[in-house]
Protein backbone atom coordinates (compact mmCIF):
# COMPACT_ATOMS: atom_id res chain seq x y z
CA UNK A 1 0.00 0.00 0.00
CA UNK A 2 2.65 2.50 0.72
CA UNK A 3 2.99 5.41 3.30
CA UNK A 4 -0.01 7.04 4.11
CA UNK A 5 -0.74 10.16 3.00
CA UNK A 6 -2.60 13.08 4.66
CA UNK A 7 -5.95 12.34 4.68
CA UNK A 8 -6.76 16.26 3.18
CA UNK A 9 -4.87 15.12 0.30
CA UNK A 10 -6.31 11.49 -0.15
CA UNK A 11 -9.53 13.03 -0.20
CA UNK A 12 -9.13 15.93 -2.42
CA UNK A 13 -7.19 14.02 -5.07
CA UNK A 14 -4.61 17.18 -5.80
CA UNK A 15 -1.46 14.92 -4.44
CA UNK A 16 -2.02 11.70 -6.86
CA UNK A 17 -3.63 13.51 -9.77
CA UNK A 18 -0.91 16.39 -10.39
CA UNK A 19 2.05 14.30 -9.05
CA UNK A 20 5.32 13.78 -11.97
CA UNK A 21 3.23 16.27 -14.63
CA UNK A 22 5.62 18.84 -14.35
CA UNK A 23 4.03 22.23 -15.38
CA UNK A 24 1.42 21.09 -17.67
CA UNK A 25 -0.98 18.95 -15.37
CA UNK A 26 -3.44 18.82 -18.37
CA UNK A 27 -1.41 17.83 -20.92
CA UNK A 28 -0.12 15.15 -18.60
CA UNK A 29 -3.96 13.39 -18.25
CA UNK A 30 -3.65 12.98 -21.94
CA UNK A 31 -0.33 11.54 -21.90
CA UNK A 32 0.07 7.84 -23.91
CA UNK A 33 -3.22 8.70 -26.34
CA UNK A 34 -1.45 5.32 -28.32
CA UNK A 35 -2.80 2.92 -25.86
CA UNK A 36 -6.26 4.88 -25.62
CA UNK A 37 -8.22 1.21 -27.16
CA UNK A 38 -5.25 -1.05 -25.79
CA UNK A 39 -7.12 -4.68 -24.31
CA UNK A 40 -4.90 -4.31 -20.98
CA UNK A 41 -6.22 -4.94 -17.44
CA UNK A 42 -7.36 -1.52 -16.69
CA UNK A 43 -9.05 -0.72 -20.82
CA UNK A 44 -11.28 -3.88 -19.77
CA UNK A 45 -12.14 -2.91 -16.35
CA UNK A 46 -13.06 0.48 -17.51
CA UNK A 47 -15.37 -0.93 -20.42
CA UNK A 48 -17.02 -3.55 -17.90
CA UNK A 49 -18.21 -0.90 -15.91
CA UNK A 50 -18.61 2.28 -18.77
CA UNK A 51 -20.60 -0.08 -21.20
CA UNK A 52 -23.25 -0.92 -19.10
CA UNK A 53 -23.53 2.01 -17.53
CA UNK A 54 -24.04 4.21 -20.36
CA UNK A 55 -26.39 1.73 -22.04
CA UNK A 56 -28.51 2.13 -18.42
CA UNK A 57 -28.09 5.94 -18.97
CA UNK A 58 -29.50 5.87 -22.07
CA UNK A 59 -32.09 3.75 -21.42
CA UNK A 60 -34.42 6.09 -19.68
CA UNK A 61 -33.70 9.14 -22.58
CA UNK A 62 -34.29 6.59 -25.07
CA UNK A 63 -37.41 6.10 -23.52
CA UNK A 64 -38.42 9.57 -23.54
CA UNK A 65 -37.97 9.86 -26.96
CA UNK A 66 -40.35 7.01 -27.44
CA UNK A 67 -42.94 9.17 -25.90
CA UNK A 68 -41.88 11.74 -27.28
CA UNK A 69 -42.23 10.18 -30.83
CA UNK A 70 -45.73 8.78 -29.47
CA UNK A 71 -47.26 11.56 -28.29
CA UNK A 72 -45.67 13.94 -31.24
CA UNK A 73 -48.45 12.48 -33.52
CA UNK A 74 -51.17 13.26 -31.05
CA UNK A 75 -50.37 16.68 -32.05
CA UNK A 76 -47.55 19.39 -31.59
CA UNK A 77 -49.68 21.34 -28.89
CA UNK A 78 -49.67 18.08 -26.67
CA UNK A 79 -45.90 17.80 -27.83
CA UNK A 80 -45.15 20.81 -26.42
CA UNK A 81 -47.06 20.48 -23.26
CA UNK A 82 -45.27 17.13 -22.53
CA UNK A 83 -41.50 19.05 -22.78
CA UNK A 84 -42.64 21.87 -20.61
CA UNK A 85 -43.73 19.08 -17.91
CA UNK A 86 -40.55 17.11 -18.58
CA UNK A 87 -38.95 20.00 -18.36
CA UNK A 88 -39.72 20.86 -15.04
CA UNK A 89 -39.65 17.16 -14.42
CA UNK A 90 -35.87 17.21 -15.21
CA UNK A 91 -34.96 20.15 -12.92
CA UNK A 92 -36.92 18.97 -9.78
CA UNK A 93 -35.19 15.58 -10.34
CA UNK A 94 -31.75 16.80 -11.03
CA UNK A 95 -31.72 18.51 -7.96
CA UNK A 96 -31.74 15.28 -6.05
CA UNK A 97 -30.38 13.12 -8.36
CA UNK A 98 -26.94 13.88 -9.12
CA UNK A 99 -25.87 14.31 -5.53
CA UNK A 100 -27.50 11.30 -4.23
CA UNK A 101 -26.09 9.15 -6.96
CA UNK A 102 -22.63 10.75 -7.09
CA UNK A 103 -22.27 10.96 -3.17
CA UNK A 104 -23.12 7.06 -3.09
CA UNK A 105 -21.14 6.10 -5.50
CA UNK A 106 -18.10 7.49 -4.02
CA UNK A 107 -19.06 6.48 -0.38
CA UNK A 108 -19.87 2.60 -1.41
CA UNK A 109 -17.48 1.99 -3.41
CA UNK A 110 -14.64 3.23 -0.61
CA UNK A 111 -16.32 1.35 1.69
CA UNK A 112 -16.40 -1.72 -0.33
CA UNK A 113 -12.76 -1.70 -0.99
CA UNK A 114 -11.45 -1.08 2.38
CA UNK A 115 -13.76 -3.96 3.49
CA UNK A 116 -12.28 -6.21 0.43
CA UNK A 117 -8.80 -5.01 1.95
CA UNK A 118 -9.59 -6.26 5.31
CA UNK A 119 -10.65 -9.58 3.88
CA UNK A 120 -7.81 -10.13 2.19
CA UNK A 121 -5.50 -9.25 4.82
CA UNK A 122 -7.53 -11.99 7.05
CA UNK A 123 -6.86 -14.64 4.08
CA UNK A 124 -3.31 -14.13 4.30
CA UNK A 125 -3.52 -13.95 8.02
CA UNK A 126 -4.50 -17.80 7.60
CA UNK A 127 -2.49 -19.12 5.39
CA UNK A 128 0.41 -18.16 7.12
CA UNK A 129 -0.70 -19.34 10.65
CA UNK A 130 -0.40 -22.99 9.46
CA UNK A 131 -0.26 -24.13 12.91
CA UNK A 132 -3.14 -22.80 14.64
CA UNK A 133 -5.76 -24.76 16.08
CA UNK A 134 -9.52 -25.05 14.27
CA UNK A 135 -11.03 -22.93 17.22
CA UNK A 136 -8.89 -20.15 16.10
CA UNK A 137 -9.17 -20.84 12.19
CA UNK A 138 -13.06 -20.70 13.27
CA UNK A 139 -12.92 -17.10 15.00
CA UNK A 140 -11.15 -15.53 11.49
CA UNK A 141 -13.80 -17.23 9.52
CA UNK A 142 -15.98 -15.03 10.61
CA UNK A 143 -14.39 -11.76 9.92
CA UNK A 144 -14.27 -12.53 6.37
CA UNK A 145 -17.65 -12.76 6.00
CA UNK A 146 -18.42 -9.60 7.78
CA UNK A 147 -16.14 -7.50 5.05
CA UNK A 148 -17.92 -8.58 2.20
CA UNK A 149 -16.42 -11.68 0.67
CA UNK A 150 -17.99 -13.57 -1.80
CA UNK A 151 -21.28 -15.65 -1.50
CA UNK A 152 -22.08 -13.32 1.73
CA UNK A 153 -24.29 -9.83 2.61
CA UNK A 154 -22.07 -6.73 2.55
CA UNK A 155 -22.40 -4.81 5.30
CA UNK A 156 -22.26 -1.46 3.96
CA UNK A 157 -23.90 1.72 6.15
CA UNK A 158 -23.83 4.24 3.14
CA UNK A 159 -26.00 1.79 1.09
CA UNK A 160 -28.74 2.31 4.07
CA UNK A 161 -27.83 5.65 4.09
CA UNK A 162 -28.25 6.28 0.21
CA UNK A 163 -31.98 4.33 0.56
CA UNK A 164 -32.78 6.42 3.44
CA UNK A 165 -32.58 10.11 1.56
CA UNK A 166 -33.64 8.74 -1.61
CA UNK A 167 -36.94 7.79 -0.66
CA UNK A 168 -36.89 11.01 1.79
CA UNK A 169 -35.96 13.24 -1.14
CA UNK A 170 -38.58 10.83 -3.36
CA UNK A 171 -41.65 11.71 -1.17
CA UNK A 172 -40.97 15.75 -0.81
CA UNK A 173 -39.99 15.84 -4.66
CA UNK A 174 -43.59 14.18 -5.34
CA UNK A 175 -45.61 15.96 -2.66
CA UNK A 176 -44.28 19.73 -4.04
CA UNK A 177 -44.61 19.16 -7.62
CA UNK A 178 -48.40 18.39 -7.35
CA UNK A 179 -49.25 20.85 -5.21
CA UNK A 180 -47.48 23.55 -7.11
CA UNK A 181 -48.00 22.04 -10.66
CA UNK A 182 -50.01 24.92 -11.93
CA UNK A 183 -47.70 27.51 -10.85
CA UNK A 184 -44.62 26.30 -12.16
CA UNK A 185 -46.04 25.93 -15.57
CA UNK A 186 -47.04 29.65 -15.49
CA UNK A 187 -43.42 30.09 -14.51
CA UNK A 188 -42.46 27.82 -17.80
CA UNK A 189 -44.75 30.55 -20.28
CA UNK A 190 -47.82 28.06 -20.08
CA UNK A 191 -50.57 30.72 -18.94
CA UNK A 192 -54.44 30.08 -17.93
CA UNK A 193 -55.34 30.84 -21.56
CA UNK A 194 -52.46 28.39 -23.06
CA UNK A 195 -53.92 25.48 -24.47
CA UNK A 196 -51.06 24.08 -23.17
CA UNK A 197 -51.85 24.20 -19.82
CA UNK A 198 -54.46 21.02 -19.56
CA UNK A 199 -52.30 18.43 -21.14
CA UNK A 200 -49.40 19.99 -19.31
CA UNK A 201 -51.13 19.60 -16.01
CA UNK A 202 -52.26 16.10 -16.31
CA UNK A 203 -48.87 15.24 -17.42
CA UNK A 204 -47.02 16.81 -14.75
CA UNK A 205 -48.97 15.87 -12.09
CA UNK A 206 -49.17 12.24 -12.90
CA UNK A 207 -45.51 11.95 -13.77
CA UNK A 208 -44.63 13.14 -9.81
CA UNK A 209 -46.04 10.14 -8.50
CA UNK A 210 -43.16 8.23 -9.90
CA UNK A 211 -40.58 10.54 -8.07
CA UNK A 212 -40.19 8.15 -4.86
CA UNK A 213 -39.52 4.83 -7.25
CA UNK A 214 -36.90 7.08 -9.57
CA UNK A 215 -34.90 8.59 -6.29
CA UNK A 216 -35.16 4.89 -4.57
CA UNK A 217 -33.72 3.03 -8.30
CA UNK A 218 -31.58 5.97 -8.61
CA UNK A 219 -29.99 5.82 -5.13
CA UNK A 220 -29.75 1.98 -5.24
CA UNK A 221 -28.01 2.32 -8.96
CA UNK A 222 -25.76 4.23 -7.34
CA UNK A 223 -24.55 1.81 -4.66
CA UNK A 224 -24.02 -0.76 -7.67
CA UNK A 225 -22.06 1.68 -9.32
CA UNK A 226 -19.65 1.70 -6.24
CA UNK A 227 -19.42 -2.11 -6.40
CA UNK A 228 -18.36 -1.39 -9.81
CA UNK A 229 -21.44 -3.48 -11.21
CA UNK A 230 -23.55 -1.55 -13.61
CA UNK A 231 -24.97 -5.13 -15.12
CA UNK A 232 -27.64 -5.21 -12.77
CA UNK A 233 -28.92 -1.63 -12.89
CA UNK A 234 -28.87 -2.05 -17.09
CA UNK A 235 -31.17 -4.85 -16.85
CA UNK A 236 -33.36 -3.22 -14.36
CA UNK A 237 -33.70 -0.39 -16.50
CA UNK A 238 -34.47 -2.22 -19.77
CA UNK A 239 -37.04 -4.15 -18.30
CA UNK A 240 -38.90 -1.07 -16.87
CA UNK A 241 -38.22 0.81 -20.11
CA UNK A 242 -39.77 -2.10 -22.63
CA UNK A 243 -42.53 -1.54 -20.26
CA UNK A 244 -42.77 1.56 -20.68
CA UNK A 245 -42.71 1.39 -24.45
CA UNK A 246 -45.30 -1.47 -24.57
CA UNK A 247 -47.50 0.10 -22.84
CA UNK A 248 -47.08 3.68 -24.15
CA UNK A 249 -49.61 2.57 -27.19
CA UNK A 250 -51.99 0.64 -24.86
CA UNK A 251 -52.74 3.76 -22.83
CA UNK A 252 -52.44 6.73 -25.18
CA UNK A 253 -54.24 5.18 -27.87
CA UNK A 254 -56.01 2.02 -27.22
CA UNK A 255 -57.75 3.15 -23.92
CA UNK A 256 -57.50 6.77 -25.31
CA UNK A 257 -55.47 8.62 -22.33
CA UNK A 258 -53.41 10.66 -24.49
CA UNK A 259 -50.78 12.11 -22.85
CA UNK A 260 -52.06 11.05 -19.59
CA UNK A 261 -51.62 7.47 -20.86
CA UNK A 262 -47.63 8.41 -21.36
CA UNK A 263 -47.79 9.38 -18.00
CA UNK A 264 -49.29 6.75 -16.36
CA UNK A 265 -47.09 4.20 -18.30
CA UNK A 266 -43.76 5.92 -17.20
CA UNK A 267 -44.51 6.07 -13.57
CA UNK A 268 -45.68 1.94 -13.80
CA UNK A 269 -42.15 1.02 -15.20
CA UNK A 270 -39.94 3.54 -12.70
CA UNK A 271 -41.95 1.67 -9.36
CA UNK A 272 -40.89 -1.96 -11.40
CA UNK A 273 -36.99 -0.86 -11.87
CA UNK A 274 -37.14 0.25 -8.35
CA UNK A 275 -38.89 -3.44 -7.13
CA UNK A 276 -36.29 -5.01 -9.47
CA UNK A 277 -33.09 -3.12 -8.15
CA UNK A 278 -34.31 -3.72 -4.36
CA UNK A 279 -35.09 -7.38 -4.86
CA UNK A 280 -31.25 -7.67 -6.14
CA UNK A 281 -29.94 -5.17 -3.17
CA UNK A 282 -31.25 -6.99 -0.69
CA UNK A 283 -29.68 -10.39 -1.68
CA UNK A 284 -26.14 -8.33 -1.63
CA UNK A 285 -26.00 -5.90 1.29
CA UNK A 286 -27.53 -6.05 4.87
CA UNK A 287 -29.44 -2.75 4.79
CA UNK A 288 -29.81 -2.83 8.25
CA UNK A 289 -26.74 -0.55 9.63
CA UNK A 290 -25.86 -2.08 13.66
CA UNK A 291 -26.09 1.68 14.91
CA UNK A 292 -27.96 5.29 13.54
CA UNK A 293 -24.30 6.34 13.72
CA UNK A 294 -23.33 4.41 11.30
CA UNK A 295 -25.46 5.74 8.33
CA UNK A 296 -22.74 8.74 8.27
CA UNK A 297 -25.92 11.12 7.31
CA UNK A 298 -24.37 14.07 8.03
CA UNK A 299 -21.59 13.14 5.96
CA UNK A 300 -23.75 12.52 3.13
CA UNK A 301 -26.12 15.78 3.72
CA UNK A 302 -22.64 17.68 3.90
CA UNK A 303 -21.31 16.81 0.47
CA UNK A 304 -24.58 16.48 -1.23
CA UNK A 305 -25.58 20.02 -0.16
CA UNK A 306 -22.25 20.99 -2.28
CA UNK A 307 -22.94 18.79 -5.42
CA UNK A 308 -26.97 20.41 -4.62
CA UNK A 309 -25.20 24.05 -5.72
CA UNK A 310 -23.15 22.93 -8.47
CA UNK A 311 -26.60 21.13 -10.29
CA UNK A 312 -28.87 23.79 -9.97
CA UNK A 313 -25.81 26.29 -11.90
CA UNK A 314 -25.58 23.80 -14.42
CA UNK A 315 -29.47 22.86 -15.05
CA UNK A 316 -30.89 26.77 -14.92
CA UNK A 317 -29.30 27.18 -18.33
CA UNK A 318 -31.72 24.41 -19.60
CA UNK A 319 -35.01 25.37 -17.50
CA UNK A 320 -34.42 28.51 -18.57
CA UNK A 321 -33.79 27.77 -22.20
CA UNK A 322 -37.19 25.33 -21.97
CA UNK A 323 -39.12 28.57 -20.40
CA UNK A 324 -37.72 30.98 -23.19
CA UNK A 325 -38.66 28.89 -25.94
CA UNK A 326 -42.71 27.85 -24.33
CA UNK A 327 -43.38 31.74 -24.18
CA UNK A 328 -42.56 31.61 -28.36
CA UNK A 329 -45.08 28.92 -28.86
CA UNK A 330 -45.68 25.45 -29.35
CA UNK A 331 -44.15 25.17 -32.09
CA UNK A 332 -40.93 26.61 -30.93
CA UNK A 333 -41.20 24.71 -27.86
CA UNK A 334 -41.99 21.14 -29.56
CA UNK A 335 -38.82 21.78 -31.26
CA UNK A 336 -36.76 22.20 -28.35
CA UNK A 337 -38.25 19.16 -26.69
CA UNK A 338 -37.08 17.03 -29.35
CA UNK A 339 -33.45 18.53 -29.70
CA UNK A 340 -32.99 18.19 -25.96
CA UNK A 341 -34.13 14.52 -25.53
CA UNK A 342 -31.71 13.61 -28.41
CA UNK A 343 -29.08 15.63 -26.90
CA UNK A 344 -29.37 14.20 -23.53
CA UNK A 345 -30.05 10.50 -25.19
CA UNK A 346 -26.73 10.85 -26.92
CA UNK A 347 -24.26 13.04 -24.17
CA UNK A 348 -25.28 10.57 -21.50
CA UNK A 349 -23.25 8.09 -23.15
CA UNK A 350 -20.12 9.77 -22.12
CA UNK A 351 -21.37 9.48 -18.44
CA UNK A 352 -21.27 5.86 -18.80
CA UNK A 353 -17.21 6.55 -19.15
CA UNK A 354 -17.58 9.59 -16.00
CA UNK A 355 -19.23 6.42 -13.77
CA UNK A 356 -16.26 4.03 -15.00
CA UNK A 357 -13.74 6.34 -13.75
CA UNK A 358 -15.58 7.34 -10.65
CA UNK A 359 -15.80 4.00 -9.11
CA UNK A 360 -12.27 2.72 -10.57
CA UNK A 361 -10.46 6.29 -8.86
CA UNK A 362 -12.66 5.98 -5.53
CA UNK A 363 -11.45 2.68 -4.68
CA UNK A 364 -7.76 3.07 -5.70
CA UNK A 365 -8.03 6.26 -3.63
CA UNK A 366 -9.18 4.01 -0.93
CA UNK A 367 -6.20 1.74 -1.62
CA UNK A 368 -3.45 4.33 -1.95
CA UNK A 369 -2.75 3.10 -5.12
CA UNK A 370 -2.07 6.79 -7.13
CA UNK A 371 -0.53 4.57 -10.29
CA UNK A 372 -3.78 3.18 -11.11
CA UNK A 373 -5.46 6.83 -10.17
CA UNK A 374 -3.25 8.45 -12.79
CA UNK A 375 -3.90 5.92 -15.51
CA UNK A 376 -7.74 5.80 -15.30
CA UNK A 377 -7.82 9.32 -15.38
CA UNK A 378 -6.17 9.36 -18.26
CA UNK A 379 -7.71 6.91 -20.32
CA UNK A 380 -11.21 7.41 -19.68
CA UNK A 381 -10.63 11.55 -20.53
CA UNK A 382 -8.78 10.17 -23.65
CA UNK A 383 -11.84 7.65 -24.06
CA UNK A 384 -14.00 10.69 -23.99
CA UNK A 385 -12.88 12.85 -26.26
CA UNK A 386 -12.80 10.25 -29.09
CA UNK A 387 -16.67 9.27 -28.10
CA UNK A 388 -17.65 13.09 -28.29
CA UNK A 389 -16.07 13.30 -31.94
CA UNK A 390 -17.87 9.95 -32.87
CA UNK A 391 -21.41 11.56 -31.49
CA UNK A 392 -20.98 14.59 -33.28
CA UNK A 393 -20.67 13.10 -36.80
CA UNK A 394 -23.54 10.58 -35.92
CA UNK A 395 -25.95 13.18 -34.70
CA UNK A 396 -25.15 15.52 -37.65
CA UNK A 397 -25.87 12.88 -40.11
CA UNK A 398 -28.96 10.70 -38.33
CA UNK A 399 -31.01 13.98 -37.15
CA UNK A 400 -31.26 15.17 -40.46
CA UNK A 401 -32.68 11.79 -41.70
CA UNK A 402 -34.68 10.90 -38.79
CA UNK A 403 -36.68 14.19 -37.67
CA UNK A 404 -39.70 12.91 -39.12
CA UNK A 405 -39.87 10.19 -36.61
CA UNK A 406 -40.89 12.53 -33.83
CA UNK A 407 -43.42 14.73 -36.27
CA UNK A 408 -45.45 15.51 -39.30
CA UNK A 409 -45.30 19.33 -38.36
CA UNK A 410 -43.75 21.30 -41.33
CA UNK A 411 -42.62 24.63 -39.09
CA UNK A 412 -41.53 22.18 -36.06
CA UNK A 413 -39.34 20.20 -38.64
CA UNK A 414 -37.71 23.65 -40.17
CA UNK A 415 -36.86 24.61 -36.66
CA UNK A 416 -35.37 21.51 -36.06
CA UNK A 417 -33.02 22.00 -38.92
CA UNK A 418 -31.87 25.00 -37.27
CA UNK A 419 -31.40 23.43 -34.06
CA UNK A 420 -29.39 20.23 -35.03
CA UNK A 421 -26.04 21.91 -35.92
CA UNK A 422 -25.91 22.85 -31.79
CA UNK A 423 -27.20 19.81 -30.59
CA UNK A 424 -23.93 18.04 -32.68
CA UNK A 425 -21.25 20.43 -32.05
CA UNK A 426 -21.30 20.53 -28.42
CA UNK A 427 -20.75 16.46 -28.21
CA UNK A 428 -17.05 16.11 -28.11
CA UNK A 429 -17.49 19.64 -24.96
CA UNK A 430 -20.18 17.24 -23.09
CA UNK A 431 -18.05 14.48 -23.59
CA UNK A 432 -14.82 15.88 -21.93
CA UNK A 433 -17.20 17.57 -18.87
CA UNK A 434 -19.08 15.00 -17.90
CA UNK A 435 -15.73 12.61 -17.46
CA UNK A 436 -14.24 15.63 -15.44
CA UNK A 437 -16.87 15.51 -13.27
CA UNK A 438 -16.44 11.62 -12.89
CA UNK A 439 -12.94 12.05 -11.73
CA UNK A 440 -13.37 14.66 -9.35
CA UNK A 441 -16.31 12.54 -7.72
CA UNK A 442 -14.15 9.76 -8.02
CA UNK A 443 -11.62 12.15 -5.85
CA UNK A 444 -14.53 13.17 -3.03
CA UNK A 445 -13.45 16.67 -4.13
CA UNK A 446 -17.21 17.80 -4.13
CA UNK A 447 -16.20 20.98 -2.77
CA UNK A 448 -14.08 22.19 -6.17
CA UNK A 449 -17.44 20.64 -8.47
CA UNK A 450 -19.94 22.78 -6.66
CA UNK A 451 -17.34 25.97 -6.79
CA UNK A 452 -15.82 25.33 -9.87
CA UNK A 453 -19.68 25.03 -11.69
CA UNK A 454 -21.07 27.84 -9.44
CA UNK A 455 -18.74 30.36 -10.53
CA UNK A 456 -19.04 30.10 -14.40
Amino acid sequence: MGKELPSTMIRSGVLPLWKNMGNSPLWGLFKSPRGIFKKDELGLEIAQIALPAALALTADPIASLVDTAFIGHIGPVELAAVGVAIAIINQASKVAIFPLVSVTTSFVAEEDAKGSSGAEYQETEMAEKQSASDNEKEQLIPKMEMTGGMGTKRHISSASSALLIGGALGLIQAVILICTAKPLLSYMGVKSDSPMLKPALKYLTLRSLGAPAVLLSLAMQGVFRGFKDTKTPLYATMVGDVANIILDPIFIFLFGLGVSGAAIAHVISQYLISLILMWRLMEQVNLLPPTIKDLQLSRFLKNGLLLLFRVIAATFCVTLAASLAAKLGSTSMAAFQICLQVWLATSLLADGLAVAGQAILANAFARNDYEKVMATASRVLQLSLALGLVLCIVVAIILQFSSRLFTDDINVLRLLQLGIPFVAVTQPINSLAFVFDGLNYGASDFTYSAYSMASL
